[in-house]
């Protein structure tokens, strides 16, 4: 596959255009097709997800997205639902569609009512400035930011010269079974509703289901794939599973490296467990404590704490197998090995010196018990984290 720049616009039968003129955005994102969504496991689930399961429940298709930052329109009653109605309604008018066939999305604060009368006011700007290029990616991407710091787009072209892009917002209240994240993911390849269910879940999995920033579930996660079968390709399912996952991955990363406050991308490689399962919780434990995290923040090699996580991740573990080193991609340091642990020189301290002081610090544990691996992503937790969030309403 080749990796593209252009995100959901290079996926034929996609039209996007957002606006952000303050703390309030909103994005519109025209690509009719089969679609199919994973939403968030929260309790507390907020009403435009309430309005988009409905709609892919009833007819398996979208026609189009409406997004809103800003207001998460969660927690509001029968009038946050009467809203997300509107907005969905609102998209319908100005397309001459069923709102049935409207994807509507929301983040932001939760708690309070949504001004639908801005949505009114501002749809026209947005629709008429609607576009194929680029352009149309990037300020729709931007438009569904909250606390993030840059926008997340990307896109990757299969040998088939089928395209699958994407764009994604998300920042704090990371853990997905999904974290506040949106993701709005589109292909051009001929593919049946039920077919894309499949593939958005295995890749979800993969992907946004192993971020964690702060260990937060919120509650408007949800991750849409619509296939506009505007290239006229049934794609090989190996192949585009692949592809859809390269894309996702891709988000993913970029989310954990955009954590509110962070300075370094965290990546936890777990390998030799007896199940899948076991290396996802292994590596989720890792990533998501507050101890860990705090240690990359302050370069510290405290593999102690990685040990200690992996020792209650509720996956088998015994501690005279397991091995442990710290990497940054072309340096690594081994720091224990099958339960030993390995003495610190000075050239190692060098080396551990220059990897905890990297943009990207890679944590790889082998548990010895299995052939099982599993790779999870995560940001440092930094003084501006709190920051953030003590003045989020504010």
């Amino acid at each position: 596959m080749k990796v593209i720049d252009s995100g959901i616009c290079s996926v034929k039968g996609v039209s996007s255009y957002g606006i952000k003129p303050g703390k309030m955005g909103l994005a519109v994102i025209v690509a009719e097709g089969n679609a199919a969504g994973v939403f968030t496991r929260n309790k507390v689930i907020a009403a435009p997800l309430v309005v988009t399961r409905e709609a892919l429940n009833k007819n398996g298709k979208l026609a189009a997205i409406i997004a809103n930052s800003g207001n998460a329109n969660a927690f509001t009653g029968e009038e946050g639902l009467a809203d997300a109605r509107e907005m969905a309604a609102i998209l319908s008018r100005k397309l001459g569609v069923d709102s049935d066939l409207i994807g509507v999305a929301s983040t932001g604060v939760i708690g309070r009512k949504l001004d639908v009368g801005w949505i009114n006011d501002n749809i026209d700007e947005v629709m008429n400035s609607l576009t194929s290029s680029s352009q149309g990616t990037s300020n729709a991407a931007r438009a569904i930011m909250t606390t993030d710091t840059f926008p997340k787009m990307a896109a990757v072209e299969l040998s088939s010269g089928i395209c699958i892009g994407g764009i994604a917002k998300g920042s704090g209240m990371i853990e997905p079974n999904m974290g506040t994240m949106l993701g709005f993911i589109y292909t051009d390849a001929e593919v049946a509703s039920d077919v894309l269910e499949s593939c958005l879940k295995k890749a979800v999995d993969k992907s946004f289901n192993m971020v964690v920033v702060d260990g937060d579930t919120s509650t408007n996660d949800m991750v849409l794939l619509t296939a506009t079968g505007a290239s006229g390709v049934t794609p090989d399912i190996v192949e585009f599973q692949q592809g859809l996952e390269h894309v996702l991955t891709d988000l993913a990363k970029q989310i954990a490296k955009d954590g509110e406050g962070a300075t370094r991308l965290i990546e936890v490689q777990v390998k030799g467990a007896v199940s899948v399962e076991d290396a996802r919780l292994v590596a989720k434990a890792i990533v998501r404590s507050p101890l860990v995290k705090s240690a990359v923040f302050g370069k510290d090699p405290n593999w102690g704490r990685v040990v200690a996580a992996a020792g209650y991740s509720g996956a088998d573990v015994d501690q005279e197998k397991i091995s442990l080193a710290f990497s940054n991609g072309s340096d690594s340091a081994a720091l224990v090995d099958n339960g030993k642990i390995i003495s610190g020189d000075s050239e190692l301290l060098n080396e551990l010196g220059s990897i905890m002081g990297s943009p990207e610090v890679i944590i790889i544990v082998d548990l010895d018990l299995g052939d099982s691996c599993a790779t999870a992503w995560g940001c440092d937790l930094t003084y501006d984290y709190v920051r953030i969030n003590a003045e989020y309403t504010t």
